[in-house]
């Protein structure tokens, strides 16, 4: 399998991460992706980055699929960062090669294939969206195969899907962000998407906690940095030891959060259900 693993961060917000998780967004999913496909071929790029070559088409599909990650651009505005995203997410579209995105990701292919996106009129969706419920559609669509009617699963964002292109699948939501999984197709291109973050660690999640702490405690989600505090440690203590009932008790969380398989399971579907049987109808074995 080859994997292209693209993310937008900008270099400045790449470092910033990687102070606090030690890996870019882009380098977790690599790390993701490899556990999940052990010996995959990753290579990741910044496609949103000054200078970054121009996609074509046809080098992306050369790949088996395609990851967009998370990051803080804003996709309802203009800039040179996000036109060269959306213009890197439209090459895929045209490749025909398998997408799937998280978070931001969601939100990219969105714009570059006709939606909208805007900022969620409650602030942020912290650490996890909680009580997502598939629609009609998501209920027997592959990628939100073994979910439960309703489940958590860790997030982090304060932009949202506005309105899905024309076409396109609204596979589930909950009270705060109204499309929390799609599917999008444009031209001979597949992408599936969420708007929370399967591939994320709970370390990496108290970690998002920490770096916008100003923000949430602003916003009203902990009284005082202290109380943030606590509450990310106490994240960050769950991962460690994931079998520990009084933490996920404490956090409200179950199997769907607490054990990586069940965490992971829109991206081992999407391997499974889109990935190979494309592979296959390319000869690829």
């Amino acid at each position: 399998m080859r994997f292209l693993v693209a993310e937008s961060e900008t270099p400045a917000h790449r470092a910033e991460r990687r102070r606090s998780t030690g890996q870019s967004s882009g380098e977790t999913y690599v790390e993701t992706l490899k556990e999940l496909e052990p010996g995959a071929d990753c290579v990741r790029i910044t496609p949103s980055d000054e200078g970054a070559p121009p996609p074509r088409a046809g080098e992306i599909a050369s790949f088996d699929a395609v990851f967009l990650t998370g990051s803080p651009l804003h996709l309802y505005r203009e800039t040179p960062e996000t036109r060269r995203q959306v213009e890197f997410m439209r090459a895929v579209f045209a490749s025909g090669t398998p997408s799937f995105g998280s978070c931001a990701g969601l939100q990219v292919a969105t714009v570059a294939a006709g939606g909208t996106v805007k900022p969620n009129a409650d602030g942020h969706e912290a650490a996890f969206a909680r009580r997502i419920t598939p629609t009609a559609a998501g209920r027997s669509h592959p990628m939100l195969a073994g979910r439960p009617p309703s489940f958590d699963a860790p997030a982090i964002h304060t932009d949202e899907v506005e309105r899905l292109p024309g076409g396109a699948l609204c596979l589930a939501r909950n009270e705060v962000t109204a499309v929390q999984a799609a599917e999008i197709r444009l031209g001979p291109g597949t992408f599936w998407g969420v708007q929370y973050h399967p591939e994320l660690s709970l370390a990496e999640i108290a970690a998002a906690l920490r770096r916008q702490a100003a923000d949430l405690v602003r916003e009203g989600f902990a009284a005082d940095f202290r109380t943030l505090e606590d509450h990310a440690a106490l994240i960050e203590a769950l991962g460690r030891e994931p079998e520990r009932r009084d933490l996920a008790w404490r956090l409200g969380l179950d199997d769907e959060v607490t054990r990586t398989e069940r965490r992971r399971s829109e991206l081992r579907n999407f391997i499974a259900a889109l990935v190979r049987p494309t592979r296959s109808a390319r000869g690829r074995g």
